[in-house]
């Protein structure tokens, strides 16, 4: 029974770190329970982008049998202009992108990715899944981390060698850590999304035919927002995501905020591309959260990852792919590692700061390059004017590229 205890693996959240983490965990022999606050899995947002440094892990987990069938791979990311429409560039991906970094870019329905990840978990025994379950309060012992889970109103002590916190950007798991220095609380960004999903055959998404491709990833540069957009649901409908600085809002994934904010941000873009904004709505808005933690582990047993450990703006499109990279290398990490796993905590955090860190300052210059004006945009246009497509998908091998190295490889 101790040893069971020892060897079990108790994840806080069924989101897609989550559920990456109990597959991967699964993968290497270690059994594991997933617990759920929600009743129902249902994805939050609408359209993902994932990166061929997300598909590769996916893939290795057996996800992507389940998820091609409802997903799409775009030929190309496309930036164009939102006052003219001009294309500024294109880097390929499709059959070009997949030869290059050895692994699909594909867009989906969150909802489909889900559907996946939970198709995956139930075909391995040692995973359990349960859902309307709550972590609300956390025990350390000299060989196991004790959560206490509320279910339907009653509380059960679960035991384990390791408590995993994918709770997302409102984690319960780290707010149980904040009384422990360098742990806090979420952060408003001052940025908010604005969601809508477009059927293919609607009036908005002939609209979005006229101005984009609608195999591909299209981003609009403007420099009160930028709008992203992409086909999902085996190319039925069109997932729009609109970014604009915004007033705090309910901290939820499906808040309400003046729709004039948006229309206000959009002054000056074509014709066309305000049609489309109009005919989409109505828009949800949702607040975007960021999470910096001083540290994600804790030496007892205790490991934050995704958003719960350092949720991040969308700009670089890499929040689930980085809690994809988490749920992955530790699971190796623990695996590979004699004696105590829990002792391989902070090794794994260290080798995963600095790539997380990396990832949030491409966000970060995307953000200024995509809402520069004046001058700065001038100057943005013409270097992506003389930029080759080879030499844009070059820049992305650091990201798209990266795969996992077992510890001591050089």
């Amino acid at each position: 029974m101790a040893e069971t205890r020892s060897r079990q693996v108790v994840i806080a959240g069924a989101g897609i770190a989550g559920l990456t983490a109990a597959l991967a965990f699964s993968a290497r022999g270690l059994p594991v329970r997933l617990f759920e606050q929600a009743k129902q899995l249902e994805a939050a947002g609408a359209g993902i982008q994932l990166s061929p440094n997300a598909t590769r892990i996916l893939r290795r987990l057996g996800v992507l049998d389940h998820l091609l069938p409802n997903a799409i791979r775009p030929e190309a990311v496309a930036l164009k202009d939102a006052r003219s429409l001009r294309e500024l560039a294109r880097v390929p991906l499709g059959l070009a992108g997949e030869s290059r970094w050895g692994a699909p870019y594909l867009v989906a329905h969150r909802g489909d990715l889900q559907a996946a990840l939970v198709a995956a978990a139930a075909e391995r025994p040692d995973i359990e899944l349960v859902t309307g379950a709550r972590v609300s309060a956390i025990a350390v012992e000299p060989q196991s981390v004790t959560a206490t889970v509320e279910t339907n109103g009653k509380a059960t002590k679960v035991a384990g060698g390791l408590l995993i916190g994918a709770d997302g950007v409102w984690s319960s798991v780290r707010s149980e850590l904040a009384r422990t220095v360098g742990f806090a609380a979420s952060r408003f960004s001052g940025e908010l999304a604005w969601r809508a999903t477009i059927p293919a055959q609607s009036a908005a998404g002939q609209a979005f035919a006229q101005i984009a491709a609608i195999d591909c990833v299209t981003t609009f540069l403007h420099a009160g927002f930028h709008m992203v957009a992409y086909p999902v649901s085996k190319g039925s409908a069109f997932n729009l995501a609109a970014f604009t600085r915004g007033e705090r809002i309910a901290e939820s994934w499906s808040g309400h905020a003046d729709p004039a904010i948006l229309s206000s941000a959009m002054r000056g873009t074509a014709a066309t591309l305000a049609r489309l904004v109009a005919l989409a709505g109505p828009w949800t808005a949702f607040p975007i959260h960021t999470v910096e933690q001083r540290r994600w582990t804790m030496p007892e047993g205790i490991a934050l990852i995704g958003d719960a450990a350092h949720a991040m703006t969308p700009f670089a499109a890499q929040g689930a792919a980085m809690g994809i990279e988490d749920a992955s290398m530790l699971a190796n990490l623990v695996a590979d590692s004699p004696g105590d796993p829990r002792q391989i905590l902070a090794m794994w955090e260290n080798l995963r700061r600095p790539r997380v860190e990396k990832v949030l300052k491409r966000g970060a210059l995307n953000r200024l390059a995509w809402h520069a004006w004046g001058p700065v945009a001038i100057a943005r246009n013409l270097v992506l004017a003389a930029r080759p497509a080879e030499k844009l998908a070059a820049d992305l091998d650091w990201l798209y590229g990266w795969e996992e190295r077992k510890v001591g490889r050089r």
